[in-house]
């Protein structure tokens, strides 16, 4: 049974939002209930919850919008957003997750599984809050309290997929992560996703991380690892 812990549902389907709300209720969140994005925006700035269920096509601003605002705010860019969504091409998918969506569901959905992928969400980011102190390697640094990443001094801006990513690779001690467990870390055992969308995220991370690329390796045909790389070798 959850404790007290807030959450934000965005639909415009006021059925399917009270719906939400009720079975959430019933396990212990609190739940607030817009349905419009320009609304949903407003009610994560006066008052930010543990987590967002957003819907990702609604009116006045989308669902795509909305969390791009959320993640652009130092304030709010670590509440996890689970995406609702009828979209549920694997396309569709990367984007939303390249966006900065911690989950993605698919409606039809089931309630029980709705409610165990909130509850594993909200357990990533208390054991990601657990670990603050700052990770340095090579030209790289990772601050896990203020989501803060850097090379070479410079500030670098990573979606939240990414930043969970770098975070798990710099802290395998040099371990060579497989995808599937690299899923499991970062969006957890029960989202259904390719192999693909965990390659799509590296390339997009070494592309913001520059000459820090290098550090994010790739061991083929397992998986991926962060070390210290040597003169003429492939990422």
């Amino acid at each position: 049974m959850a404790t007290g812990k807030s959450i934000l549902i965005v639909e415009d389907e006021a059925d399917l939002a009270d719906l939400l709300r009720f079975n959430l209720s019933k396990e212990g969140y609190v739940c607030r209930c817009v349905y419009d994005g320009i609304a949903a925006l407003a009610e994560v700035r006066r008052e930010a919850p543990d987590l967002v269920i957003l819907d990702r096509m609604l009116p006045g601003m989308s669902g795509e919008q909305v969390m791009e605002q959320v993640r652009r705010n130092p304030q709010t860019t670590a509440i996890p957003i689970l995406m609702l969504t009828a979209k549920a091409e694997e396309s569709d998918q990367l984007v939303g997750f390249a966006l900065g969506a911690s989950d993605y569901v698919t409606k039809p959905f089931s309630m029980k599984v709705l409610l165990a992928r909130v509850a594993a969400a909200l357990r990533r980011e208390e054991s990601s809050a657990a670990q603050t102190q700052p990770l340095t390697m090579g030209p790289i640094t990772l601050d896990p309290e203020r989501y803060q990443v850097s090379v070479d001094g410079a500030a670098v801006t990573l979606t939240m997929t990414e930043f969970r990513i770098l975070k798990t690779l710099m802290s395998a001690g040099g371990r060579v992560l497989d995808r599937s467990r690299l899923i499991d870390a970062v969006l957890g055992p029960m989202v259904a996703v390719t192999d693909r969308t965990i390659d799509v995220h590296i390339a997009s991370l070494r592309k913001k991380l520059g000459t820090g690329a290098a550090w994010v390796q790739t061991v083929r045909g397992v998986g991926y690892t962060f070390r210290e790389p040597q003169p003429g070798m492939d990422q």
